[in-house]
């Protein structure tokens, strides 16, 4: 793995675009001994996003990017990134996809977590596609991003059961308890790697 950790913590960006669950429950992760990482900034391309207001709850640092010039605002966050030396890059819930010339930039160190089994359900209304597929089972996944969308080398995936009263709404409330678990399980998995 590309990554090795010293005694020093990983820094870590985290990338958001909504209510920030994911981003908090790493966070939390981040501030326990065993953890390797540390978040020193948060980034989304949504102004509104609630989960921004962990960066004053936790005293972490965020910038907020306009996708609407895609190549300029990617050229500022990487440019943001290596200003403050990150090392890892975690999406949790970033609406946004990265350029081939974004990830390669970071090859090997963008994770993201993904509301389905992988390879199943890659893109949008996961939970929706999992029902009216009369799956017995969804989840979520944690992967490394490459180019293509949801489709880099999984790392680590948990299953959730579908029962027959479950709704998009409530499935969805079952995989990101179970997301919350996962993403830093996975980034345990890769640096004992």
């Amino acid at each position: 793995m590309v990554l090795s950790t010293g005694t020093k913590k990983i820094k870590t960006a985290v990338f958001i675009s909504g209510t920030g669950s994911n981003l908090k429950s790493l966070i939390k992760f981040s501030k326990l001994k065993k953890s390797p990482i540390s978040i020193d900034l948060i980034i989304s391309n949504n102004p509104r996003s609630k989960g921004l207001k962990f960066s004053k709850i936790f005293k972490i640092k965020k910038k907020i990017f306009d996708f609407e010039k895609k190549k300029l605002a990617e050229s500022k966050i990487i440019f943001e990134l290596k200003k403050k030396k990150i090392n890892l890059i975690c999406l949790a819930g970033f609406m946004k996809v990265l350029s081939k010339n974004f990830i390669n930039n970071f090859d090997g160190k963008i994770l993201n977590i993904h509301p389905s089994l992988l390879p199943k359900f890659k893109g949008l209304n996961t939970h929706k596609r999992a029902i009216m597929s009369k799956d017995r089972y969804s989840g979520c996944t944690v992967h490394f991003v490459n180019s293509k969308i949801d489709s880099g080398r999984i790392i680590i995936q948990k299953k959730v059961k579908i029962l027959k009263d479950d709704t998009a709404k409530t499935l969805a409330k079952k995989v990101l308890t179970q997301e919350h678990i996962l993403y830093p399980k996975a980034i345990l998995k890769i640096f004992s790697l």
